[in-house]
């Protein structure tokens, strides 16, 4: 017996120092290569729908993946995240498809250069553009606006650009007195009366116009009609016509018609296909977008089926990856 049990001893110790007893390791999964990978998401103003996003996006991200540490960071909105972007300062980012797709062109208001080291990941919300005036204001359209002081957004933001490409476009830019001002200042100076109208170009109910709308009685202004009979839809193909429906606001007894533009999740072209990936699935998850329509009503756009609306630039090979997956067509022009 003894004899037995030292027999099998040995034979346990020769087979634990043998090679092929040993089993082949897995490759390490990407949560255990990246250890902790942090990321910088770019939001945009205080009291705007980009800001709200890249929180709740950088939060569903993180509590979903211990590995990925994805901090939301301010800034001035849309085009100041494109050249960020661009140059790899961010990450991640939220950048209007028309701002993505004339940066990329090399046509942005002032700036002939190409941001082409930015992809798109996904749409996320249609932006209309709302034009907010005081309710016992004399203005009725934005051919009225002449002479007035008019709130157009952070310098650089896509509230800012958009606006200069529309008074542009209908013959009015340099007939008004435009102020860089962030939403919230925006209604504030509004309520105070210290400029005549505000614009934003945001997700519907905005925060900063609910919060003027507490103050005092307002009104959006129709965007939709000068559109319509200038051209502009022709000249930016990337804008279209949207309706906000009555009491949107406090006040606001009748459906308004603008024009919007879209709001897309953006990458750095340098980010790895896999944590793209791995970032898309935990948004576009059940649960990423319930949570994601509770922090703010603008997400109830987000859908697996819409997840490519709007998109102006090519896709990361991460997002194409996944949209591929959820089997979406992917159209030649949005191919890396």
């Amino acid at each position: 017996m003894r004899f037995i049990m030292a027999c099998l001893t040995v034979l346990v110790l020769l087979l634990s120092l043998g090679c092929s007893s040993e089993p082949e390791q897995a490759p390490p999964s990407v949560e255990q290569a990246e250890q902790k990978r942090v990321l910088a998401f770019g939001g945009g103003p205080t009291g705007g729908t980009f800001n709200f996003f890249a929180n709740k996006m950088a939060s569903i991200i993180s509590k979903q993946y211990e590995w990925l540490d994805v901090s939301p960071r301010g800034s001035g909105g849309s085009a100041e995240n494109l050249r960020t972007l661009n140059k790899n300062g961010l990450d991640l980012a939220i950048v209007y498809s028309g701002d993505a797709y004339l940066g990329r062109n090399g046509k942005l208001p002032g700036d002939k250069a190409r941001y082409e080291d930015v992809r798109a990941l996904s749409f996320l919300y249609g932006a209309p553009a709302q034009l907010v005036v005081r309710k016992d204001s004399d203005i009725q359209s934005p051919m009225d606006l002449v002479d007035r002081v008019v709130a157009v957004g952070n310098p650089g933001s896509g509230a800012a650009l958009s606006a200069e490409r529309f008074f542009r476009h209908i013959g009015m830019w340099d007939k008004i007195k435009t102020r860089n001002l962030g939403y919230s200042r925006a209604a504030s100076e509004l309520v105070s009366r210290k400029i005549d109208a505000f614009w934003v170009l945001v997700g519907y109910p905005n925060s900063s116009i609910i919060e003027a709308a507490s103050h005092l009685p307002i009104r959006l202004i129709g965007l939709h009609q000068v559109s319509l009979k200038t051209g502009f839809y022709d000249v930016y193909p990337f804008y279209s016509m949207v309706e906000i429906p009555a009491n949107t606001y406090d006040g606001q007894e009748r459906k308004v018609m603008t024009f919007q533009d879209s709001s897309l999740w953006c990458a750095s072209v340098k980010m790895p296909e896999e944590v793209v990936y791995d970032c898309l699935r935990a948004i576009y998850s059940e649960h990423g977008l319930e949570d994601m329509v509770m922090a703010h009503k603008a997400a109830k756009g987000m859908s697996k089926a819409s997840g490519i609306l709007g998109v102006s630039i090519p896709l990361h090979p991460g997002a194409l990856r996944f949209w591929q997956g959820q089997g979406l067509d992917i159209p030649a022009h949005l191919m890396p």
